[in-house]
């Protein structure tokens, strides 16, 4: 199964007994707006799955974890049957944006043990600019049976992260755009700048043009991030504000052929509130 589907390919299965078509379009300061924009219209049969609601935790009280903390096994598990997804189904995930947010619904998936996921080329955008339909009838599907287990091996803790900032051979990429990474402009998290040693790698930088959400093809994609250090990394962790966008850099680097990807899910906004934790402005690493 490919982890990246084309319109066509998903206007003829659109109506298979095992496909499920997911919406995850979500915008940083406009809470509430992708559910609101899903209602108005969508791609037909697809369901609606918010990060805020759906792919993340609470975040604790005292404000010292991420934004989007993982939601446990038991709660993962729940949401997917839900919504009807189960252990059998073919998960294809779209957004208004290039993959930036369903990318965190197919690395939910593949860390919690299903590997049937993948994301639509282009997403909503490709879809409406070939003049294909949208509908603004809700699906239901029966209740579904969902078994997760998570996989530890795919994240990196605080701590960890602490002691990866000293490691020679791991490379940290920074999913966030270049004003956020520099340290120009913060609009959420405590503190502007990126973790020490970090490279600025852009979600958008995945994508054909600004005005073509389709994913480079495999040596475009290679060759980004070679030039940043992935074929001379053992292990390459990437982190974003809150482990969103962070799934966007994972899965093009899934397409361009490195899977040794783990994700700091506390990301910047948990690293930013520790006072503690040495922070970086500027374009370089260090």
């Amino acid at each position: 199964m490919s982890d990246l589907v084309s319109t066509e390919w998903l206007a003829h299965h659109l109506n298979d007994a095992d496909v499920r078509v997911v919406d995850t379009r979500w915008y940083l300061t406009e809470p509430g707006k992708g559910a609101a924009d899903y209602r108005r219209g969508h791609i037909p049969q697809a369901i609606f799955l918010g990060v805020d609601e759906h792919l993340a935790a609470a975040p604790l009280p005292d404000a010292t974890t991420g934004r989007h903390p993982l939601p446990s096994t038991e709660e993962f598990a729940e949401t997917m049957g839900r919504a009807g997804i189960g252990d059998d189904a073919h998960v294809i995930a779209y957004d208004d944006a290039g993959g930036a947010t369903a990318a965190r619904l197919w690395w939910l998936l593949r860390y919690f043990g299903h590997a049937r996921a993948a994301l639509l080329d282009g997403g909503l955008v490709q879809w409406v600019e070939e003049g294909r339909p949208l509908s603004s009838e809700i699906p239901t599907f029966p209740q579904a049976t969902f078994r997760a287990q998570a996989n530890p091996n795919m994240v990196v803790s605080k701590q960890q992260m602490i002691a990866l900032t000293r490691a020679r051979r791991t490379l940290i990429l920074d999913a966030r755009a270049p004003e956020r990474f520099e340290g120009k402009s913060e609009p959420v998290d405590a503190r502007a700048g990126h973790i020490p040693g970090a490279r600025n790698a852009p979600v958008a930088g995945n994508l054909r043009s600004a005005s073509d959400f389709r994913f480079r093809n495999v040596s475009e994609l290679r060759k980004r991030y070679d030039a940043l250090g992935a074929n001379g990394a053992d292990d390459i962790v990437a982190y974003c504000g809150s482990g969103v966008n962070a799934a966007a850099d994972i899965f093009a680097l899934h397409l361009a052929g490195y899977d040794n990807t783990r994700m700091y899910t506390g990301s910047f906004s948990e690293w930013s509130r520790d006072p503690a934790l040495p922070i970086v402005t500027g374009a370089e690493p260090y």
